[in-house]
């Protein structure tokens, strides 16, 4: 079938080209089919499309090369701006570390140097406060209390607060300089604007320095208070021993300042401290010196009662005489006691006679200073001899009816420059000054 004719069944059909390829005698024929001739048209398609591209990269090559170096260049250099930016953030925090440190440190310094004095206070006040506990002005219950430094229980918090703070913002920078930064990131001011939140912990700190300068003002206010009460009180308890000695002509003793003003100097010096509380602890120095004096003198004047809770037989004064019958002059009180009872002195002193004398029978005689004594008589046993130092819980002798006596009893005598002076006066004096001599 040739390519001319038509199918009977599908119609007419395309015609095939032949070529002929003739060489010498020999010829030759190639039947060109329809297909041939289009894979043939693509494969020429193809072979343009892949010579034109490569021929546009090779020229265009250098270009995109430099391109792309170009944006690389660019990128690294905003990097390294935002690197640099950064360090320059860890430098301010730092520097800013160092500066509120520093603040920190100097105020630490100042509260510590308040605590240092109230300590250095309270130290000259332990002394002050024993000797106006021995003076019978305060208990020890009511002794001031130590300062608990607080300074140094907030201290360590400040400075752990502040070091941290600043501390957790140049980590955090310093990690994400570490970490590196993504190579599709763009830069942009998220973290240059990161600044750490002082505001605060600076407030919480600022807080307990308050509070630590109120405190320690609370512990000053307090011990300033006490010791102005307690100069007070020495004042008014000096005083009233005081007139209780001038209304017996007992003179008043000297301080141990005012016994060595006579044999003091020196160049003059201005003083270490001018401030209200040790002027204030001066005064209650002297105060409890002059109190400590005057209180010293009273404890060793007969003031207490010799008999306390015995029955009084014969009182001070003129009376009938029990073995003449007529008037005659009673130089004490008599006492009523067992026979054998313990005497004790009314007051420590110096014993300066001590035996049968006269009248007295076995009499034992203290010396109290400041002119007055005390006479024990009709003792049945004397228990000291002259020259020994007695206290007021030494036992002198035994109850007895020795001498002029109608029986057992205790004849009490006070006697100041020689003189018989009723002994009343003295135990009521005594009454008054209950509070202040032990």
């Amino acid at each position: 079938m040739n390519s001319g004719h038509q199918h009977r069944v599908f119609g007419r059909r395309a015609q095939e080209h032949i070529l002929i390829l003739a060489s010498g005698d020999k010829v030759r024929h190639m039947t060109v089919r329809p297909w041939m001739a289009a894979l043939a048209f693509c494969f020429v398609g193809v072979f343009s499309i892949g010579y034109l591209l490569a021929t546009s990269y090779l020229v265009l090559r250098d270009d995109l090369i430099g391109a792309t170096m170009a944006r690389q260049a660019r990128m690294q250099h905003d990097y390294e701006d935002r690197i640099a930016a950064l360090r320059a953030q860890v430098d301010r925090i730092t520097s800013r570390q160092l500066l509120d440190q520093q603040v920190v440190e100097d105020k630490v310094d100042k509260l510590m140097e308040q605590q240092m004095a109230l300590t250095s206070r309270h130290g000259k006040l332990d002394n002050l406060l024993d000797r106006a506990e021995s003076s019978g002005l305060t208990e020890k219950d009511g002794a001031l209390p130590a300062p608990t430094s607080p300074v140094q229980s907030y201290a360590p918090d400040i400075k752990d607060k502040r070091a941290s703070l600043n501390r957790g913002g140049i980590e955090a920078i310093e990690k994400q300089l570490a970490s590196g930064v993504p190579a599709d990131a763009t830069p942009d001011n998220s973290t240059l604007a990161y600044v750490p939140a002082t505001d605060t912990v600076g407030d919480r700190a600022d807080r307990i320095f308050s509070k630590v300068t109120l405190s320690l003002k609370d512990v000053e206010q307090d011990q300033r208070s006490r010791v102005e009460q307690l100069t007070s009180d020495a004042g008014n308890a000096a005083n009233a021993i005081e007139t209780v000695l001038t209304r017996f002509k007992i003179p008043m003793p000297e301080s141990a300042a005012e016994k060595d003003d006579d044999a003091v100097g020196g160049p003059y010096v201005e003083p270490e401290s001018n401030d209200g509380f040790n002027n204030s602890l001066a005064a209650l120095d002297g105060a409890l010196t002059r109190l400590e004096a005057v209180r010293s003198t009273a404890e060793s004047l007969p003031f207490r009662n010799p008999a306390i809770g015995k029955e009084v037989t014969s009182p001070f004064g003129n009376r009938r005489d029990p073995f003449l019958g007529r008037l005659a002059l009673h130089s004490g009180i008599d006492f009523r006691f067992s026979p054998g009872e313990r005497i004790r002195p009314a007051a420590p002193g110096k014993v300066i006679s001590a035996g049968w004398t006269g009248g007295y029978g076995n009499m034992v005689e203290v010396d109290h200073g400041n002119g007055i004594s005390t006479r024990y008589g009709h003792m049945s046993e004397v228990l000291v001899k002259v020259g020994d130092t007695v206290d007021r819980n030494d036992v002198i002798g035994l109850a007895g009816s020795t001498g002029r006596s109608t029986g057992t009893h205790l004849h009490y005598e006070v006697r100041q420059d020689g003189h018989a002076v009723d002994p009343v006066y003295f135990m009521n004096a005594g009454l008054k000054l209950a509070t202040y001599i032990k």
